[in-house]
């Protein structure tokens, strides 16, 4: 299991990127939870296979929105949390 944290910035609030970062990580089985932060980025903590975090990551690094933008990602693995699903938290 392979546990990673992500905190994305560019044009990432208001335009869907929250649902459509779980709509991505339920297709590639990644658990974990999604929310806006005060300074305009999101964050992300993510869960699962390595293979399919890898694959996960490069959705989030491509956006997973036709309408937002990542124009700066931080990535740092993380423990496992055991998330049992993924969720927008806020």
């Amino acid at each position: 299991m392979r546990a990673v944290t992500l905190q994305a910035s560019g044009r990432v609030q208001g335009v869907g990127f929250r649902w459509a970062t779980k709509v991505a990580a339920d297709k590639c089985g990644v658990n974990g939870i999604v929310r806006n932060l005060m300074d305009g980025s999101v964050f992300i903590e993510a869960e699962g296979e390595d293979q399919r975090i890898a694959v996960f990551i490069d959705v989030i690094r491509q956006s997973p929105t036709d309408f937002g933008r990542v124009d700066h990602l931080i990535m740092h693995e993380s423990e496992p949390q055991n998330y049992h699903n993924f969720r927008i938290t806020n």
